[in-house]
């Protein structure tokens, strides 16, 4: 198939066809931000709730001036939870140290587990060590969920000081969670991730001992940063 004109990708954003709005808006991948996102905006009330969250998710991926405020308006008012969590998901994807304040409110203020979910990985994607407090929070949620994006993010953001935190997750039920941990340990270079991870290493559920076996490895590359702690 022949790579689409702008004008004829702004025309099938006007069809009524939904599957026609959805190929145009995939039609954006590769054409540059300051083109796209123009047209991104003209299905960002799309009745389609799917074209809806395509649109934001490909803000976040077109990084332009126009993005930020738009998302944290969706993020902070938008009546359906999914695209909130999308704009939480997409504001961390443009690595605005902005976003850091809506995505800290998402995080305690919004109602919904999938948000709050979106608003902890996409602190991780920022990568700001303000967002200790937020993410240590997250570890005493009830919702495993949040254990997981919270200890990603944790290894994101190379928090050091939140290892004794995310270790009692080591013997986690949630095998997800275990996979998480030792992801996230192979960022985090002190005596106790490499115990941690030599324990994990071991573990029953083979993805979390592969993903342990590639963060030792990583611990090795970088051999005097434990003697630091």
């Amino acid at each position: 198939m022949s790579q689409l004109s702008l004008e004829q990708i702004a025309a099938q954003l006007e069809s009524d066809n939904s599957k026609d709005r959805m190929l145009a808006l995939a039609a954006l991948r590769n054409v540059p931000p300051e083109d796209a996102v123009p047209l991104i905006k003209k299905v960002l009330d799309d009745e389609s709730l799917q074209i809806r969250s395509m649109a934001v998710f490909a803000l976040g991926l077109k990084p332009t001036a126009d993005c930020y405020p738009i998302l944290t308006r969706l993020l902070e008012t938008d009546p359906d939870y999914g695209i909130r969590a999308d704009a939480a998901g997409a504001l961390g994807y443009l690595e605005d140290p902005r976003a850091f304040e809506p995505l800290s409110r998402a995080f305690y203020e919004d109602t919904d587990w999938l948000v709050r979910f979106s608003a902890a990985v996409a602190l991780g994607n920022l990568k700001d060590p303000r967002a200790h407090d937020i993410l240590i929070a997250a570890l005493d949620s009830d919702e495993v969920v949040l254990h997981q994006a919270a200890i990603a993010a944790i290894g994101e953001i190379k928090d050091v000081a939140a290892v004794d935190q995310i270790l009692r997750f080591a013997q986690s039920p949630d095998w997800l969670v275990r996979q998480r941990l030792a992801e996230a340990l192979g960022n985090l270079p002190t005596p106790k991730s490499q115990s941690a991870l030599n324990y994990l290493a071991k573990d029953s559920h083979p993805n979390v001992a592969a993903a342990a076996a590639i963060s030792l490895r990583r611990l090795a590359e970088q051999p005097d940063a434990t003697s630091e702690f």
